[in-house]
């Protein structure tokens, strides 16, 4: 999803929201031949995601400055580690600097919570996915962010899948659809490559939801214990995802039902930036 296309627009736009007129402070302060080297140093352990993201920065800002990014996304790292270092004009650098940490640590701040995640279900075979609750704009940025913590990405968009949720369903009720003859009208009616997934919250509609031909019944909010009913009910015929009161101290319980996915939605909207500093090198 992160395509060089987006990357160039919304880290343009927010270097023009930075510096809509230019770096006042530096153009005033610093003379316009000095030159600088800075290194992005890691003030704690994490796991990184940006690069690109980090080098685009000061690219759109200026061409001539360098940026040599020592680790890839996805990689562990841990305090006082150098993670990248960028060299050219001095008042380029400064005046990308802001925009470039902001991502960088909200994106390795989103890796590393995710790795956590991944971390907590190992050896279940249980997937951890992200959500739709993302930061408007900077969905593909953060979602590329979760794949570098390991984890995977639900549906991008509304778009993408059909995903009967329970205000859909509160909908057809209003009206006296049957929910089965309901999916298999909707399905008769999209390609057959199109994904179905439809959330209950009560065992009970499970059985209509797999007559109406879902691929992935989304249990919401469940007990752990109709968690393990449900899996039991829908026996292999489509994918079990679990969503609702998962955080890490519920994540590793939630697995262990036998649940195919966990979504997240914390992945995106409850990630702490990461302390990552940029940090002038000064020749001794």
């Amino acid at each position: 999803m992160l395509t060089p296309a987006i990357l160039n627009r919304v880290v343009g736009a927010a270097l023009e929201e930075d510096a809509p007129w230019g770096d006042l402070t530096s153009t005033a302060v610093i003379p316009a031949d000095a030159t600088a080297t800075a290194d992005l140093v890691a003030r704690e352990s994490g796991v990184f995601s940006g690069g690109d993201v980090f080098a685009a920065a000061f690219g759109l800002i200026d061409p001539g400055v360098t940026v040599d990014v020592h680790v890839g996304d996805g990689d562990a790292f841990t305090d006082g580690d150098v993670l990248a270092s960028v060299t050219g004009s001095a008042r380029s650098i400064l005046t990308a600097e802001r925009v470039a940490l902001n991502f960088t640590q909200r994106m390795s701040g989103i890796a590393s919570l995710t790795a956590a995640y991944v971390r907590a279900v190992e050896g279940t075979g249980t997937r951890i996915v992200d959500t739709r609750k993302t930061t408007p704009g900077l969905r593909a940025f953060e979602r590329h962010a979760v794949l570098s913590g390991g984890g995977s990405n639900h549906r991008n968009s509304l778009s993408d899948a059909v995903m009967v949720k329970d205000n859909h369903l509160a909908v057809l009720q209003q009206h006296g659809a049957d929910l089965a003859t309901a999916l298999c009208e909707s399905l008769s009616r999209l390609p057959h490559t199109t994904h179905v997934v439809v959330e209950v919250d009560r065992l009970d509609q499970i059985a209509a939801v797999l007559a109406g031909g879902a691929h992935t019944v989304l249990l919401d909010n469940f007990s752990l214990e109709d968690l393990r009913a449900g899996v039991a009910l829908i026996a292999g015929r489509a994918t079990v995802e679990a969503s609702g009161g998962v955080d890490l101290n519920t994540v590793s319980a939630i697995a262990e039902t036998g649940v195919d996915v966990i979504s997240v939605g914390a992945l995106t909207h409850s990630a702490r930036a990461l302390d990552l500093g940029l940090d002038i090198r000064i020749a001794a």
